[in-house]
């Protein structure tokens, strides 16, 4: 059996909706982030990989060359005809509306485009945006908002150097989806001072507050980060493995079989990566979420514990 057996995918999602396979192409639109240029804080969010943020090390190619590059290789691998755009890189609503605007319309204009996957901080979302992003809706194009939340806990946002609180996260997502936008939530599971409670706690206060999909991700130890300073002076310890795919479960558990999971773990470029090393093993992880699943005799929305908050968070305190 495949994990799709067990949970909603994005792509078993997009195959009932559009008849056929649809993939995202990941872009670089050459965004910042306000975490970085001093608008709210300087140095970004401490696991971030500080390079990688370089403007001058930083010379993206055009949008129409990205999605066409990305194209290729999606036909290639699996003969896909349709894709969305996916704004990955920084913060891609971090812009005045009118560029905002030329990047989104530059890439929705591709052969094979049907959408777009932006994603943002919580506090880069106003509602220039929001109706911005609901014309394309209205248009007729699939168009998801993707919000960088990590952790729903306001001491591990402060202690990450996230620049945003969990305060900001709930106004973005009920302006969102009072216009009918769906939300992706990204969750970072591992985070330093978080355990499994941690982690329980934030899922049941994101599906309290309503979304429509969910990213988990590892944390990642990567170069250049103060992260990896932490974790070379013994002050910060990647979850392992086990500890991962079992955590994993159970917020998949947890999780109403409608709401979409876009991704249950994540990879980082062996170039970059410190720890843990399991991190470059995607489909080793995905097969061990799918077999934990299966020797659970469960699968998503087995036992939806977000109802019952109080009794999750154990105690904790934001």
């Amino acid at each position: 059996m495949a994990l799709s057996d067990y949970i909603t995918t994005f792509g078993q999602v997009m195959m009932r909706r559009y008849g056929e396979r649809v993939h995202k192409i990941a872009l670089d639109a050459g965004f910042t982030c306000p975490n970085r240029d001093d608008s709210i804080g300087r140095g970004g969010c401490t696991f971030c990989n500080n390079v990688s943020f370089s403007p001058n090390g930083r010379q993206p190619v055009s949008i129409a060359r990205q999605i066409a590059a990305g194209r290729a290789v999606v036909a290639r691998r699996t003969g896909a005809r349709h894709v969305l755009a996916y704004f990955q890189a920084y913060t891609n609503t971090y812009a005045g509306i009118s560029r905002l605007r030329a990047l989104y319309d530059e890439a929705l204009a591709q052969p094979g485009v049907i959408g777009m996957s932006v994603g943002t901080r919580p506090d880069c979302v106003s509602d220039e945006v929001l109706d911005l992003l609901q014309s394309y809706r209205d248009a007729g194009f699939e168009v998801w908002l993707e919000l960088g939340l990590q952790s729903s806990f306001d001491a591990t946002l402060r202690r990450v150097n996230r620049g945003h609180g969990y305060s900001e996260y709930r106004a973005a997502v009920h302006a969102a989806r009072s216009r009918g936008m769906p939300v992706c939530t990204h969750l970072i599971l591992g985070l330093p001072g978080e355990n499994a409670a941690h982690n329980r706690t934030t899922l049941a206060r994101v599906l309290d507050q309503g979304v429509d999909g969910l990213k988990l991700h590892p944390l990642h130890v990567v170069k250049g980060t103060q992260l990896a300073n932490d974790w070379r002076r013994g002050e910060y310890r990647p979850l392992a493995e086990d500890e991962y795919i079992e955590l994993a479960a159970d917020l998949i558990e947890m999780t109403p079989v409608d709401v979409i999971f876009h991704r249950v773990t994540g990879t980082a470029a062996p170039g970059i990566l410190l720890a843990p090393s399991w991190c470059g093993h995607k489909w080793r992880v995905l097969n061990g979420i799918e077999a934990t699943l299966r020797r659970r005799g469960s699968s998503q929305g087995s036992t939806l514990r977000h109802s019952a908050l109080e009794c999750v968070a154990g105690g904790l305190v934001n």
